[in-house]
Protein backbone atom coordinates (compact mmCIF):
# COMPACT_ATOMS: atom_id res chain seq x y z
CA UNK A 1 0.00 0.00 0.00
CA UNK A 2 1.45 3.25 -1.01
CA UNK A 3 1.66 6.21 1.88
CA UNK A 4 -1.12 8.57 -0.39
CA UNK A 5 -3.33 5.31 -0.44
CA UNK A 6 -2.82 4.36 3.42
CA UNK A 7 -3.58 8.32 3.92
CA UNK A 8 -7.24 7.97 1.98
CA UNK A 9 -8.02 4.69 3.95
CA UNK A 10 -7.53 6.24 7.22
CA UNK A 11 -8.65 9.61 6.02
CA UNK A 12 -12.02 7.43 5.21
CA UNK A 13 -12.33 5.72 8.38
CA UNK A 14 -11.91 8.78 10.07
CA UNK A 15 -14.72 9.69 8.54
CA UNK A 16 -17.19 6.92 9.20
CA UNK A 17 -16.12 7.09 12.95
CA UNK A 18 -17.64 10.99 12.93
CA UNK A 19 -20.19 10.38 10.94
CA UNK A 20 -21.31 7.68 13.10
CA UNK A 21 -20.87 10.03 16.62
CA UNK A 22 -22.36 12.84 14.94
CA UNK A 23 -25.13 10.85 13.90
CA UNK A 24 -25.50 8.86 17.55
CA UNK A 25 -25.14 12.63 19.22
CA UNK A 26 -28.12 14.38 17.48
CA UNK A 27 -30.57 11.51 17.63
CA UNK A 28 -29.66 11.57 21.29
CA UNK A 29 -30.54 15.10 21.50
CA UNK A 30 -33.65 15.05 19.85
CA UNK A 31 -34.77 12.36 21.73
CA UNK A 32 -34.08 13.94 25.10
CA UNK A 33 -35.64 17.24 23.84
CA UNK A 34 -38.51 15.87 22.36
CA UNK A 35 -39.17 12.21 24.34
CA UNK A 36 -40.20 12.91 27.88
CA UNK A 37 -38.35 10.58 30.25
CA UNK A 38 -39.84 6.95 30.05
CA UNK A 39 -41.98 8.24 27.48
CA UNK A 40 -42.93 5.77 24.54
CA UNK A 41 -43.93 6.31 21.26
CA UNK A 42 -45.05 3.81 18.92
CA UNK A 43 -43.59 3.62 15.12
CA UNK A 44 -44.74 0.31 14.22
CA UNK A 45 -47.33 -1.07 16.69
CA UNK A 46 -46.37 -4.25 18.23
CA UNK A 47 -43.25 -4.13 16.49
CA UNK A 48 -40.97 -0.95 17.33
CA UNK A 49 -41.19 2.06 19.88
CA UNK A 50 -39.23 5.13 20.12
CA UNK A 51 -38.45 5.76 24.00
CA UNK A 52 -35.71 7.81 26.42
CA UNK A 53 -34.29 5.36 28.53
CA UNK A 54 -31.05 5.77 30.40
CA UNK A 55 -28.67 3.30 30.87
CA UNK A 56 -26.39 3.11 33.54
CA UNK A 57 -24.72 -0.41 33.31
CA UNK A 58 -22.73 -1.70 30.06
CA UNK A 59 -23.91 -3.27 26.65
CA UNK A 60 -27.60 -4.05 26.51
CA UNK A 61 -28.43 -2.95 30.33
CA UNK A 62 -26.16 -5.37 32.18
CA UNK A 63 -25.09 -4.09 35.20
CA UNK A 64 -27.77 -1.19 35.16
CA UNK A 65 -29.15 -2.48 38.60
CA UNK A 66 -25.89 -2.46 40.75
CA UNK A 67 -25.95 -0.16 43.07
CA UNK A 68 -21.73 -0.08 43.24
CA UNK A 69 -19.82 3.37 43.21
CA UNK A 70 -17.51 2.42 41.14
CA UNK A 71 -19.05 1.13 38.34
CA UNK A 72 -19.08 4.52 35.99
CA UNK A 73 -15.41 4.51 36.66
CA UNK A 74 -14.35 0.96 35.75
CA UNK A 75 -16.55 1.25 32.56
CA UNK A 76 -15.39 4.44 31.44
CA UNK A 77 -11.37 2.79 32.03
CA UNK A 78 -12.54 -0.07 30.19
CA UNK A 79 -14.32 1.68 27.37
CA UNK A 80 -11.00 3.76 26.89
CA UNK A 81 -8.86 1.09 27.34
CA UNK A 82 -10.55 -1.01 24.76
CA UNK A 83 -10.66 2.19 22.15
CA UNK A 84 -6.91 2.55 22.65
CA UNK A 85 -6.04 -0.81 21.88
CA UNK A 86 -8.27 -0.42 18.56
CA UNK A 87 -6.78 3.27 17.74
CA UNK A 88 -3.13 1.41 18.17
CA UNK A 89 -3.85 -1.66 16.02
CA UNK A 90 -5.13 0.75 12.68
CA UNK A 91 -1.98 3.28 13.19
CA UNK A 92 0.04 -0.20 13.27
CA UNK A 93 -1.28 -2.20 10.68
CA UNK A 94 0.48 -1.42 6.97
CA UNK A 95 -3.40 -2.72 4.96
CA UNK A 96 -6.61 -3.28 6.25
CA UNK A 97 -8.66 -4.37 3.61
CA UNK A 98 -12.30 -2.74 3.41
CA UNK A 99 -14.18 -4.90 5.79
CA UNK A 100 -11.98 -4.83 8.40
CA UNK A 101 -11.76 -0.87 8.07
CA UNK A 102 -15.08 -0.23 7.95
CA UNK A 103 -15.77 -2.53 10.98
CA UNK A 104 -12.89 -0.79 12.66
CA UNK A 105 -14.36 2.97 12.04
CA UNK A 106 -18.17 1.32 13.12
CA UNK A 107 -16.74 0.21 16.42
CA UNK A 108 -14.66 3.03 17.31
CA UNK A 109 -17.59 5.91 16.73
CA UNK A 110 -20.26 3.83 18.17
CA UNK A 111 -17.91 3.40 21.27
CA UNK A 112 -16.31 6.87 21.08
CA UNK A 113 -20.41 7.90 21.18
CA UNK A 114 -20.85 5.71 24.20
CA UNK A 115 -17.90 6.41 26.11
CA UNK A 116 -18.08 10.80 25.76
CA UNK A 117 -22.08 10.20 27.12
CA UNK A 118 -21.18 8.11 29.92
CA UNK A 119 -18.04 10.67 30.36
CA UNK A 120 -20.59 13.57 30.49
CA UNK A 121 -22.96 11.79 32.67
CA UNK A 122 -22.99 8.86 33.63
CA UNK A 123 -25.66 7.79 31.86
CA UNK A 124 -26.15 6.37 27.86
CA UNK A 125 -28.73 7.53 26.28
CA UNK A 126 -31.38 4.67 24.75
CA UNK A 127 -34.19 4.93 22.56
CA UNK A 128 -34.50 2.15 20.28
CA UNK A 129 -37.24 -0.38 21.49
CA UNK A 130 -38.02 -3.49 19.20
CA UNK A 131 -40.79 -6.23 19.86
CA UNK A 132 -42.70 -8.55 19.36
CA UNK A 133 -45.79 -8.90 22.09
CA UNK A 134 -44.19 -8.94 25.65
CA UNK A 135 -40.83 -9.97 24.33
CA UNK A 136 -38.32 -7.15 23.89
CA UNK A 137 -34.86 -6.81 22.96
CA UNK A 138 -33.07 -4.27 24.93
CA UNK A 139 -33.49 -0.89 23.98
CA UNK A 140 -30.71 0.38 22.92
CA UNK A 141 -29.01 3.62 20.05
CA UNK A 142 -27.38 4.23 17.06
CA UNK A 143 -23.63 3.39 18.49
CA UNK A 144 -24.72 0.00 19.90
CA UNK A 145 -25.82 -0.53 16.32
CA UNK A 146 -22.77 0.48 14.86
CA UNK A 147 -21.04 -1.39 17.04
CA UNK A 148 -22.46 -4.37 16.23
CA UNK A 149 -22.82 -3.99 12.52
CA UNK A 150 -19.30 -3.31 12.49
CA UNK A 151 -18.49 -6.58 14.70
CA UNK A 152 -20.10 -8.43 11.79
CA UNK A 153 -17.62 -6.71 9.44
CA UNK A 154 -14.52 -7.66 11.43
CA UNK A 155 -16.02 -11.39 12.19
CA UNK A 156 -16.79 -12.01 8.35
CA UNK A 157 -13.17 -10.25 7.18
CA UNK A 158 -11.13 -12.92 9.91
CA UNK A 159 -13.44 -15.50 8.97
CA UNK A 160 -13.39 -15.35 5.03
CA UNK A 161 -9.93 -13.76 4.28
CA UNK A 162 -7.24 -15.24 2.26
Amino acid sequence: MTPRVKIISRMLMAVITAAVFVTDQVTKALVESRIPDRAVVPVVPGFFNLTNTKNSGAVFGLFSDSPVWWKTPLLIVISAALLMAVVILVIRTQHLRWEMSVGLSLVLGGALSNLYDRMRTGLVEDFLDFYIRSYHWATFNLADSAIVVGTAFIIVQVLFAD
